[in-house]
């Protein structure tokens, strides 16, 4: 009996996640009922907020923030290249413009350094600085904080990997989404996250009046007046269609449960890569982790010298699918994208750059064993022929 192809990751979905989406299904509400504050309390408390504002996925998270900041025309955002699209297209929704930062190519994350360059190019007031927690490790958002203080903006973290993940830090330590040291935090539930609701997001943020505004962006920018008729709605502006059914609600409810064991479970397995993949090295190295990590990593990325192996990255993808093994790029340099290269003209991020040329991602998700592991390891060795 051949075995099961390993994806790079995948949700874990149990009995008892069934029985809570059923439960839900013969209720009164599927959407806009009480599970929807009771995942978002629920929330908050898992990450140390205040509050958390549930939408329909991570994306919207990010699109909502811009809104509810104010953010638009005549105004920029900085976001590091190494992301996937929504973080940088987020400010292009409210007419923002998007300043690229550079990465560090053996994290992936921008770093202080990197932000205070991308300021510099910068040619219109920046309004949000939006660090990305890639792979589920945690940028130095103290340094990030400061710096974007002295450029007058505000920090909104996209941490649609980082559930879960905390860092040490010399001003202390911090737990992704608890505000310490940013206006929000975004979160993804996609099913390849850390739990997962099907599509879902959520704004974590301690600023009551933010909150406020990102549940009216959520739902059309409705508002129903103290003492006003049952039927009766204002709008004072427009918003969206971002709401984010009891449905999944109960979903993300029953998977929050869980988060203390996936978190464990994504760990250990990290560990277990870590100590397989050293035979592989100078050739394979895991993406490293910054000073003071404590990460659930969402993704296992390893940095492979492609070129100094003889290796085309599309071969050995194809190779490790022949073996039952599924991988994935995390990302193509957003700044390389059409869109942005006609919009900002040709930029160099050697960071970035140098990240895209040697990244893969392996499977990683709370369901696979330790030889699942091996077995993944082993076949990247034979595809690399080492």
């Amino acid at each position: 009996m051949s075995e099961p192809f390993l994806p790079y990751g995948r949700q874990t979905i149990e009995e008892d996640d069934i029985a809570a989406v059923a439960d839900a299904l013969r209720d009164d509400f599927l959407t806009t009922g009480p599970r929807v504050e009771a995942f978002e309390a629920a929330f908050a408390d898992a990450v140390g907020a205040q509050h958390a504002v549930a939408c329909i996925n991570g994306t919207a998270a990010l699109h909502m923030t811009m809104l509810a900041l104010g953010i638009g025309p005549g105004e920029a955002c900085v976001a590091p290249s190494v992301t996937f699209l929504a973080t940088a297209n987020c400010a292009r929704y409210v007419g923002a413009e998007v300043v690229f930062a550079d990465v560090d190519p053996a994290t992936g994350l921008m770093t202080p350094q990197t932000l205070a360059e991308a300021l510099a190019r910068a040619d219109r007031p920046v309004r949000a600085i939006l660090p990305v927690h890639l792979r589920g490790e945690v940028c130095d958002l103290p340094e990030i904080a400061a710096l974007a203080r002295d450029a007058g903006a505000v920090v909104v973290e996209d941490a649609c990997h980082a559930l879960g993940s905390e860092r040490r830090f010399a001003a202390g330590d911090g737990r992704v989404g608890d505000g310490r040291w940013s206006a929000a935090a975004a979160f993804s539930f996609h099913p390849v996250k850390t739990i997962a609701t099907g599509e879902g997001g959520m704004v974590a943020t301690n600023d009551p009046d933010l909150a406020r505004r990102l549940r009216l962006a959520r739902s059309h920018g409705m508002v129903r007046p103290a003492g006003a008729a049952p039927w009766w709605y204002e709008m004072a502006e427009p918003g969206f269609n971002y709401r984010l059914p009891d449905i999944l609600c109960a979903l993300g409810l029953s998977q929050l449960r869980k988060l203390p064991r996936f978190a464990a479970g994504r760990r250990a397995l990290a560990e277990r890569y870590l100590a397989s993949l050293a035979p592989l090295a100078p050739h394979v190295r895991p993406a490293a982790s910054p000073e003071g990590s404590a990460a659930v990593l969402h993704l296992m990325t390893v940095l492979i010298d492609f070129e100094g192996l003889g290796r085309a990255r599309d071969e050995v993808v194809e190779a490790l699918r022949r073996r039952g093994v599924g991988s994935q790029v995390h990302y193509i340099p957003v700044h390389t994208q059409p869109y942005y290269r006609e919009r900002y003209g040709e930029l160099r991020l050697p960071g970035a750059e140098a990240w895209y040329a040697r990244a893969l991602s392996l499977p990683l998700y709370p369901a696979m064993t330790d030889g699942d592991v091996d077995r993944v390891v082993e076949a990247l060795t034979e595809a690399l022929g080492l």
